[in-house]
């Protein structure tokens, strides 16, 4: 059985750093100076607390790494760049602060597009990838998302988050959690929509979902690329009832990406860690084991691209 999720019991509180002047805050459990680091990287409208469920027993193994990403959190919400180029860059001067590297890199949903980013930016950062349920692999994706990204929808949110709403949620959850009750997915969505309760997160919101989706779609895609990952060690895990980001996605990377691993879970929608976190942590911790980190830098892309 895994331990409490509660990251605070378990010793693992939020720290906080100043990268560019900006406010960054993470949670971080090392495991000794011997142990491969985790990077995990959370979705949109996420934090690191996502991890809860997984992040206490993965840091008995590795030293485990998961930021709040600008825009989310308790991290800074400055008027500037989300995309996931600059989310990439700032994972990369964030090891660099902490001293820690390379990685093996766990992104979900929006993270996993971040994820890719970073090893397409930076591979000498990246020993392994893990995608979960992840973005950026194809056009399709929940329609409110896309819904949200049309002209005007900021205007249009506080409407739908307001404060009262918000407190009376939080109010339910807890009596549930009283209660003994467990819905472990309905909570991780409750906790995204509560946050876009601030206008400051729905700011930040907005300009990162625009990022990289407009009412059609996704409009970022590693597809073409996903060839480069071919001499990088890669796990798919993804939930057949995903209703955000639709299971043939998966399907569709493990074909791209010669010798990938793809682990679909029967009965879990989009956020596996949340709703079978002692199977990720399993997956998780094989693939770290049974698998040789990436090495050589820019010189396994180099021969993929020559070879193309």
């Amino acid at each position: 059985m895994l331990p409490s999720g509660n990251l605070e019991l378990m010793g693992i509180p939020l720290r906080h750093v100043t990268l560019h002047g900006h406010d960054v805050t993470y949670r971080l459990a090392e495991a000794g100076p011997d142990a491969p680091a985790l990077l995990l990287i959370h979705g949109l409208a996420g934090n690191s607390r996502t991890w809860k469920d997984v992040m206490p027993a993965l840091a008995a193994e590795f030293t485990v790494l998961a930021p709040d990403l600008l825009g989310h959190g308790e991290s800074a919400k400055p008027v500037g760049d989300y995309s996931l180029g600059a989310f990439a860059s700032g994972l990369r001067d964030l090891l660099a602060k902490l001293g820690i590297g390379p990685v093996t890199v766990i992104g979900h949903s929006l993270g996993g597009g971040v994820a890719m980013q970073l090893a397409y930016q930076h591979p000498e950062l990246v020993d392994r990838l893990v995608l979960i349920g992840s973005g950026g692999l194809g056009r399709e994706v929940s329609w409110l998302l896309r819904l949200l990204t049309l002209p005007g929808a900021e205007y249009l949110m506080p409407l739908f988050f307001p404060p009262l709403v918000v407190d009376r949620g939080n109010e339910l959850g807890k009596a549930i959690h009283e209660r003994g009750w467990s819905v472990p997915h309905v909570g991780e969505m409750w906790r995204a929509y509560a946050s876009l309760g601030q206008a400051e997160n729905r700011r930040a919101f907005v300009r990162t979902l625009r990022s990289v989706i407009d009412p059609g779609g996704q409009t970022v895609s590693a597809t073409d690329r996903l060839y480069l990952a071919a001499a990088m060690p890669t796990l798919i895990i993804w939930g057949d009832q995903d209703g955000i980001i639709p299971v043939e996605h998966a399907h569709a990377a493990h074909a791209a990406i010669p010798h990938s691993r793809l682990e679909i879970l029967e009965g879990c929608g989009h956020f596996p860690h949340v709703q079978q976190p002692e199977r990720l942590v399993e997956l998780v911790t094989d693939f770290v084991r049974t698998t040789t980190p990436l090495e050589g830098g820019m010189r396994p892309f180099r021969a993929a691209l020559l070879d193309a």
